[in-house]
């Protein structure tokens, strides 16, 4: 299986194009002419999305958020359990797991993987790589896929708003698939189909995957498969058995939890981009918070959520250590600890 985990944070920005809009950084990298799947964009973010942009504007006429938040002297709620991309974080981890997914995208790889433990952000990362897709580039998003042989190539035409007779067997359901990227390619479009939580797939629904990237020209790839899933899938992939599944993989990265210095800086963006100064946990607090969550983003989220409720109770603006402890203390966090990671997949 392929691994270009060596390709850093220089992979992000690379589809940047000059003032002609004929010649781009991503052309001169890889010595090739055409454009470039990825919106053109400054490199490197932070990201920030059109919502982003209205709520900076509501939040110059009056302050909104939670009752907590407020009080806590934050514009918004700084720790939501959902993923949001307007808060992303680049840590050195996901600088390089969104680089090998741009890269995957870019480069038109077959299949392309992103594993990563539970809570690690590899969904908020999909989601800020798809608000930068062109128009051109139709992406179908498939959640939870199961079911029998033949059931994941329609969850595909679904994804892709493709549709097709329900009594259709496997060969004219295939085939309504191929034409469909067929038309779609002659059009100069671009299709992707992206597979979220595909630890849950089969080995054989990972092989059905596998013969969709058959539909090719000599050139291209007329569909592109990104698939996103915990560590089971890199297990799965890793069989003797799906060595033809991965020798189709040209980029893969495992995206792992954030050591104690950058958990710390996570906590601080996350204040400063809800309106904070990024200064209302001291040292001690976020090492403890780090200690507890094995800095993994979603049990920080949860963690510092309830801090925040628990320090504007006691009327101070400040998560201290002691706030912490209360917050360990009385169990809300339902026994996780670094050595018991939670679940989802938020950043």
């Amino acid at each position: 299986m392929a691994d270009i985990t060596q390709q850093e944070e220089g992979m992000i920005g690379l589809a940047k194009t000059d003032n002609t809009g004929n010649a781009s950084l991503w052309s001169k990298f890889f010595g090739r002419k055409g454009a470039p799947l990825l919106a053109p964009q400054p490199d490197p973010p932070p990201f920030r999305s059109a919502r982003a942009a209205e709520e900076d504007a509501e939040d110059a006429a009056e302050p909104a958020g939670d009752f907590f938040s407020v009080g806590f002297g934050l514009k918004r709620r700084a720790f939501t359990l959902l993923p949001d991309p307007d808060f992303l974080f680049w840590s050195p981890g996901h600088k390089r797991a969104y680089s090998v997914l741009e890269y995957g995208i870019m480069t038109r790889a077959p299949i392309t993987v992103i594993t990563g433990d539970v809570g690690a952000g590899k969904t908020t990362l999909l989601q800020a790589l798809l608000e930068r897709v062109n128009d051109d580039t139709i992406v179908g998003l498939i959640s939870n896929a199961h079911g029998n042989r033949g059931d994941l190539l329609r969850w595909a035409l679904s994804a892709l708003d493709v549709p097709s007779p329900r009594e259709a067997n496997y060969v004219e359901t295939f085939q309504i698939l191929q034409n469909f990227l067929v038309e779609n390619y002659a059009a100069g479009k671009y299709a992707i189909l992206v597979i979220d939580e595909a630890q849950q797939l089969s080995p054989e629904g990972l092989e059905e995957l596998r013969m969709l990237t058959n539909i090719n020209t000599r050139t291209d790839e007329l569909l592109q498969l990104v698939l996103i899933g915990q560590p089971e899938l890199k297990e799965v992939i890793s069989r003797p058995e799906m060595r033809q599944f991965a020798q189709r993989i040209m980029a893969s990265f495992h995206l792992g939890p954030m050591d104690a210095d950058t958990t710390s800086a996570y906590i601080r963006h996350r204040l400063e981009h809800a309106g904070g100064s990024g200064e209302q946990i001291t040292d001690s607090a976020a090492a403890l918070v780090y200690e507890q969550t094995g800095g993994i983003p979603r049990l920080i989220n949860k963690l510092c959520d309830f801090a925040i409720v628990y320090a504007a109770t006691a009327e101070q603006q400040i998560i201290d250590k002691p706030i912490v402890e209360s917050v360990i203390r009385d169990g809300l966090l339902q026994g996780v600890t670094a050595d018991t990671p939670g679940e989802s997949d938020v950043l």
